[in-house]
């Protein structure tokens, strides 16, 4: 009796040891959870989050991500500050004008990564407008979106010495299609496909992209704050991880990730076009992946990039002083890891 009540107990604490264990693998394992809002409403220019969401690579990654849709009322630094987020996707400009001015109104956010590598800002105008070169559009009416949408453009009227005359812009091109302007903003992966869609021809057409123009600022990136960095470098990185390996299968798999992105345009009562959001998956495929081996790898920013956008806000007194490079991306932090 006593050698079967001894190997009962030792049978109990090996039964007790495993459970244990396991519940301390299970707390071991339990995602940390956290919040990436987006600049806007849902559609394909944020296709990689979406289908890194739903394939489960965030939760692979050891993160339970919430992915807050941005909009005309979403402010996504806010919501940095607020903590309602702990990570945003913020034009480059923006990153740059926030950490500047942080101790003004901004915020000390940190650059962890760079989807959007070739700007897709342009001006568009009618081939029959006579406006053939950008100085041309000296005396021209020209709109122009608000806020970080103006940079460019400003840069490139002040390098040519000319003064358009500038008029808001709202969230459609009706007032160039009436010919209220000469020219307009857009954005090559959305309003230029929606012209084609209001039956103009691509010939019928004259663009201008701020890239060539020597006034590459990329756009996307993913940004967080100083002190969610600090605490948690390795939540940085497998937010960052899981969202290269989400782009990366999303242009690998355009179809399946349009169904993805039209769900989420429905849940959110967007207006879904499945031909439109296939050419915005295209065209951000275009403005995001390396265009060769040798090019910049997907999410790295180039400090040259970085010093042609600091340098061209602080000439347009956007910024008194811009952050190093070393500052704004945090080198010494550990590495963000690539995709999986």
């Amino acid at each position: 009796m006593k050698k079967g009540v001894t190997v009962s107990g030792r049978y109990a604490c090996l039964v007790l040891a495993l459970l244990l264990a396991c519940c301390a693998q299970a707390l071991a394992a339990e995602p940390k959870r956290a919040a990436l809002v987006l600049q806007w409403q849902p559609q394909a220019q944020f296709a990689g989050y979406f289908v890194a969401h739903e394939k489960g690579f965030y939760r692979e990654a050891g993160v339970e991500l919430s992915i807050i849709p941005g909009g005309p009322d979403v402010v996504a630094s806010e919501l940095l500050a607020t903590g309602r987020a702990q990570f945003a996707t913020m034009f480059l400009a923006t990153g740059v004008e926030r950490r500047a001015n942080q101790n003004s109104g901004g915020l000390p956010v940190v650059h962890l990564a760079q989807l959007v590598q070739r700007s897709a800002l342009m001006l568009v105008t009618r081939a029959n407008s006579g406006i053939k070169e950008p100085k041309d559009l000296h005396g021209k009416r020209v709109s122009l979106w608000d806020n970080e949408f103006q940079l460019q453009p400003r840069a490139l009227f002040q390098r040519l010495g000319i003064r358009p005359v500038l008029l808001p812009q709202s969230s459609t091109l009706g007032l160039f299609l009436h010919g209220g302007v000469e020219a307009a903003s857009a954005m090559w992966y959305n309003e230029y496909h929606t012209l084609l869609n209001s039956g103009l021809e691509p010939d019928e057409l004259r663009i201008f992209f701020y890239r060539d123009l020597d006034l590459n600022f990329p756009e996307d990136g993913i940004y967080t704050l100083d002190k969610t960095l600090k605490a948690d470098p390795e939540l940085c990185r497998a937010v960052v991880a899981a969202s290269l390996r989400g782009w990366e299968y999303a242009f690998a798999h355009p179809e399946e990730a349009l169904d993805i992105v039209l769900a989420q345009m429905r849940q959110a009562h967007v207006p879904v076009s499945r031909v439109h959001q296939r050419f915005m998956l295209a065209r951000m495929r275009d403005v995001v992946m390396p265009a060769s081996k040798a090019d910049t790898p997907l999410g790295v920013l180039r400090q040259e990039d970085y010093d042609r956008v600091a340098q061209s806000l602080t000439s347009l007194g956007v910024i008194k002083t811009a952050p190093s490079f070393r500052q704004f991306t945090r080198a010494d932090r550990p590495a963000a890891g690539g995709a999986q």
